[in-house]
């Protein structure tokens, strides 16, 4: 005969006393059951409370009790762990209700650490209490709810948001994401060298408002700089020239009126050789000294300043030792191999020492700022003249290639007359005589106004902008806050800021960080 199918039900042993009437049948059921169950494997359940039991009975019924009451304090711990509990929020009067979760994203924060949040909790009311500024919790909320992007509204000012921020301690990653939403430069590290001495001498020559001292240094460095310039443009005065360039291209009779001239016209003689020379000792000396004391000595000569100051230098020794090579052979009886060309263009060179006044200057540095945030405008402006001085060249040549008495005798001539005219000058040294040529050199100038006009207001608005920039430094170091002890928010926390009045605030849905639930209420 074929056993009962049996029926199994859970049970918890802490509440037979609820089952009744059905508690006497079940332990007579067990046992009848006793021998059997000792020749089986036992049955156990997920819970240790729990007890399998089985039934002969003959009805086929399937009966699940649970201990709803036992497991009731369980159950809610998990709901917390979950995120689930509900947070109160009242800035000033102005209630704010979220989920705990929402604030447990960020635990280094002030509203995201229980223990640092405890000191704002109201027991009475069963709320934190904030007395601070109502309309910038929406974007401090929002940083929660967005799972870390910043956002200011439009009616709280810069400052005011900022102090928020620093308050309710979301880090200095978060004030740097603010600022650069807000549109301020980044400000680049400074690189210091780790030996006090160097470190000194460096700020001496590298940074002007450092120091007293560091001012004084920039001021001979300027007057010196000033000085060069002047000496380089007076030599060339007529009542100034040593009739050098004359004597070179000029041989002497014999030896002895070579040894003559060498000596009346000594290079180490000259007020401006000795003025040039004392000029580029001190350049010589800058240099080697912010060199020893620079952080990165790699990183040195990739800087645009350090390539001017060498690029200043260089001409001098080499005139100098042409200058003494030139002496020799004149000495020797040699005839003169270097070039005047050469000389002229090393020479030429050392205009370039003017451009070491950007050092000291915030113009100049604006302007090639500028100038390198505005290359593609640059390149766009240089090839419509390109296209320009080609299309109307070759139409003004066509144009007066009958003409006797023209002055485009071929293409590349009317090269100058285009840029010329394109570009507004008008020199006048050539023009166009016939009727075509002057209806091609209308339409030149035409063209060359408009060219012209469409890059140039993309160049003057980069000027503004880093003019304008320079100019608001002192109003961002005033609302530049950070906090030091709080250490910085994860990379991947980080996105792209995006308007309040657009996105919809609801809460994240990002695993909790779990908090005693019983840690406002031990504050009371």
């Amino acid at each position: 005969m074929t056993e009962p199918e049996m029926e199994m039900a859970l049970i918890s042993l802490d509440l037979a006393d609820e089952l009744g009437g059905q508690e006497e049948g079940e332990r007579g059921w067990h046992t009848q059951q006793q021998h059997r169950s000792r020749s089986r494997h036992s049955c156990t359940s997920l819970f240790s409370t729990w007890r399998m039991l089985l039934s002969n009975e003959g009805s086929l019924d399937y009966m699940l009790i649970l201990a709803e009451q036992e497991h009731s304090e369980e159950l809610s711990k998990l709901e917390q762990e979950e995120g689930e509990q509900k947070i109160m929020v009242n800035i000033a009067g102005l209630r704010f209700e979220t989920r705990l979760r929402t604030f447990s994203q960020f635990p280094d924060t002030l509203l995201g650490n229980p223990y640092k949040r405890m000191k704002f909790f109201d027991c009475v009311r069963n709320e934190y209490f904030f007395d601070r500024n109502r309309p910038s919790f929406d974007g401090i909320l929002y940083y929660y709810q967005s799972k870390g992007k910043i956002r200011r509204p439009a009616n709280v000012p810069l400052d005011v948001f900022a102090e928020e921020i620093h308050f309710y301690e979301l880090g200095a990653a978060v004030m740097e994401q603010f600022r650069e939403g807000e549109g301020f430069i980044k400000e680049e590290e400074v690189q210091l060298p780790v030996n006090q001495t160097h470190k000194q001498f460096w700020l001496l020559f590298e940074y002007p408002e450092s120091s007293g001292a560091a001012r004084g240094a920039a001021l001979v460095s300027v007057s010196i700089i000033v000085v060069s310039i002047v000496n380089f443009c007076l030599e060339t005065l007529p009542e100034f020239q040593d009739n050098r360039e004359l004597r070179d291209s000029t041989q002497p009779a014999n030896l002895s009126q070579a040894l003559e001239s060498s000596s009346q016209h000594n290079i180490f003689s000259d007020p401006f050789f000795l003025v040039e020379t004392a000029c580029i000792f001190w350049f010589f000396a800058e240099l080697c000294i912010r060199f020893a004391a620079c952080p990165s000595k790699p990183e040195f000569f990739k800087a645009i300043m350090n390539i001017i100051d060498l690029m200043s230098i260089i001409p001098y020794f080499v005139t100098l030792i042409t200058e003494l090579v030139q002496e020799q052979q004149e000495a020797d009886g040699q005839q003169q191999t270097t070039s005047l060309t050469i000389l002229r263009i090393i020479r030429l060179v050392r205009v370039f020492r003017i451009f070491k006044l950007s050092r000291h200057s915030k113009g100049l540095q604006i302007l090639g700022k500028t100038l390198k945030a505005s290359l593609k405008e640059l390149g766009l402006l240089i090839f419509f003249l390109f296209i320009g001085v080609i299309l109307f060249s070759s139409a003004v040549y066509f144009a007066e290639v009958d003409e006797p008495n023209s002055q485009f005798s071929s293409i590349p001539d009317g090269f100058w007359w285009a840029v010329v005219t394109m570009t507004t000058v008008g020199y006048g040294d050539m023009c166009p005589i016939t009727l075509g040529g002057k209806l091609v050199g209308m339409l030149c100038a035409i063209a060359g106004v408009l060219t012209i006009a469409l890059p140039v207001p993309v160049i003057v608005s980069n000027f503004n902008y880093f003019y304008h920039r320079d100019r608001e430094n002192m109003e961002k170091q005033c609302i530049t806050i950070t906090d030091e002890n709080a250490p910085p928010l994860s990379e991947g926390s980080f996105h792209t800021a995006c308007s309040l009045s657009h996105t919809r605030l609801g809460c994240s849905g990002s695993s909790p960080h779990t908090s005693p639930s019983d840690l406002e209420t031990q504050s009371c």
